[in-house]
């Protein structure tokens, strides 16, 4: 009988975890954050790539734990930006912008921009790490187009402009279930779910 994968995720946002747990399905995975994270000094995001990023916090939470800790480090990137907002998505508008105020900084920036111009990917990269020491690192993205003005309620961040053309809706018009299928965290943790659940006892 296959064994229990208990995991535990370098986030302290209920949000995220709960989409790590949807995106497990029934696959047996145990998904829990890091235990004590909101009180432990927090990474410092600051490196030039999301795999950086990635990599570095997934081995700095695993200092904390015996268990082995995922961390993933996302976001967009708008090539006629010359890759903005990039590693910088969260922090686009300054350190305590809102969703909201992100995206306006983003259509302001994008204005008088047609066509090819408004192409856009989301990019997410997913460190596994154990005992300050790397395991392996996933990588996947997904192609889009920015809109002209946010459309729909769901999502968070710049997916009420992130235009995703196979279904013809922004990711806040999409359902949880239709991103989670489509989405670069999704196809990411699809990866991770592969490499654990493989005959080879690699944790």
């Amino acid at each position: 009988m296959p064994k229990l994968v208990s995991l535990q995720v370098a986030t302290s946002n209920p949000g995220k975890l709960r989409e790590y747990r949807e995106l497990a399905g029934d696959q047996l995975i145990q998904l829990e954050s890091v235990p004590g994270i909101a009180a432990l000094p927090p990474f410092d995001e600051s490196a030039r790539t999301f795999a950086e990023n990635s990599a570095g916090k997934a081995l700095y939470y695993s200092r904390f734990t015996s268990e082995p800790v995922i961390a993933d480090d996302s976001g967009l990137v708008v090539p006629a930006l010359g890759g903005a907002p990039g590693v910088h998505s969260a922090r686009y508008a300054g350190p305590n912008a809102t969703d909201a105020e992100r995206v306006a900084k983003l259509l302001a920036e994008m204005r008088g921009k047609r066509g090819s111009e408004r192409q856009a990917r989301f990019i997410c990269v997913l460190t596994l790490a154990q005992a300050s020491r790397a395991i392996a690192v996933f990588s996947d993205s997904v192609e889009g187009v920015l809109a002209e003005e946010p459309r729909g309620t769901g999502g968070f961040g710049y997916d009420p402009i992130f235009y995703f053309e196979k279904l013809h809706k922004t990711y806040a018009e999409i359902s949880r279930q239709e991103k989670n299928e489509y989405s670069h965290r999704g196809r990411d943790f699809r990866k991770l779910l592969q490499f654990l659940l493989s005959p080879e006892p690699y944790i």
